[in-house]
């Protein structure tokens, strides 16, 4: 089984960060990679970042001068070709920056746990890492919702439960 070190970061004071939530993060960053078949070692890099810098990085990135969940940034070109870390031959798959002000606002509007949400905007930002878009049709933005619901389930996160494992470190 391929190895997977995820590095998690908070970067933000405006929400704490709740127990198990780094831990859901590798979970999920895991499942996307299991089931998307990739076979071999990677790296990944997820910050939690306030609202006003992930409207900067928005800004700058984007052309979009709002804020938003969550953005991703591959590191995969569009050729296919990887950037691999020369010490441990890990694929360097991206980054993810979760804006952890938005999802809590979301989770509220969507009725369902921070943890949820949390756990569906790394889902949805890794398939991007992957490659996939959901900007670019309606069918493309179909397969990628399929594919982060079923990953959820596979995992257990369903919109009416939450998940938080004691002792995340």
């Amino acid at each position: 089984m391929p190895k997977l070190k995820v590095y998690v970061k908070n970067n933000q004071t405006e929400v704490k960060v709740p127990r198990g939530i780094r831990l859901l993060i590798r979970r999920c960053c895991q499942a996307v990679l299991a089931t998307e078949e990739f076979e071999r070692d990677a790296e990944v890099s997820v910050s939690f970042v306030s609202n006003n810098e992930i409207k900067n990085l928005n800004k700058i990135y984007r052309k979009k001068d709002s804020v938003t969940d969550v953005l991703s940034f591959p590191l995969t070109e569009s050729d296919g070709t990887v950037e691999i870390n020369q010490e441990t031959g890990a694929v360097l798959l991206g980054d993810i920056v979760i804006s952890l002000e938005t999802a809590v606002k979301q989770a509220a509007n969507f009725g369902h746990s921070l943890e949820r949400e949390v756990g569906f905007l790394t889902v949805h930002s890794m398939l991007h890492l992957l490659g996939y878009d959901h900007e670019t049709g309606q069918l493309d933005q179909r397969i990628m919702r399929e594919k982060e619901e079923s990953v959820l389930e596979k995992l257990g996160i369903s919109r009416d439960t939450t998940f938080v494992v004691q002792g995340d470190k």
